[in-house]
């Protein structure tokens, strides 16, 4: 796990213009770096169990009908498939050194908007929640009819995920002037979006 900081060192190519931008503000909160969704995956058998789930589609001529009720199987497959203890333990850890493991917390993608909420109490299993749930949105119905779409596959690769205090912040365009950026976000404790 990574302080806005750290991450914003590994640069915006890998972990998005808006981690940089948030840390050059100090903004609180913490990342989980793809390559920690990627051991996930990979530890459960992920890649392996969708490639066979999405085996009845056909890029080329999608049934959508057929498609809806594979998305619904991913996304629950996401939802309760467990994280090693080894990396639960880690997560906790991070999100206790970061001052997240009691209160409000939202949790969204590098640039987008949609989140995850929780009410978090140590050790920290709401925002472990509310970070697979974030994750099993990609394999949402519209997220993989992109994917089919675009690439012609259903794959995708591990991406940052950022984990804010409090709710979901709301635009304030005075806060975004005096940044000079298009948009900022935020909420009872301050800034906690720059997309």
């Amino acid at each position: 796990m990574l302080t806005f900081g750290e991450a914003a060192r590994r640069g915006a190519d890998r972990m998005g213009e808006e981690v940089v931008r948030l840390a050059t503000q100090d903004v609180r909160g913490m990342v989980v770096p793809p390559e920690f969704e990627e051991a996930f995956y990979h530890s459960v058998n992920l890649p392996e169990q969708l490639g066979r789930l999405f085996t009845p589609i056909n890029p080329a001529r999608i049934d959508e009908d057929a498609l809806e009720g594979l998305t619904a199987r991913a996304e629950a497959l996401i939802r309760t498939s467990f994280l090693m203890d080894d990396a639960v333990q880690i997560f906790y850890r991070a999100l206790h050194n970061a001052g997240l493991d009691c209160g409000a917390v939202h949790v969204r993608r590098p640039g987008l908007l949609s989140t995850e909420e929780a009410q978090v109490t140590p050790p920290g299993t709401a925002a472990l929640q509310a970070v697979k749930r974030l994750w099993a949105r990609d394999w949402a119905f519209g997220a993989v009819l992109t994917r089919l779409d675009e690439t012609g596959g259903v794959g995708l690769d591990a991406r940052p995920t950022l984990i804010l205090p409090g709710l979901m912040g709301t635009p304030d365009p005075v806060m975004a002037e005096a940044l000079g950026v298009q948009s900022a976000w935020v909420n009872e404790t301050g800034l906690v979006g720059l997309p």
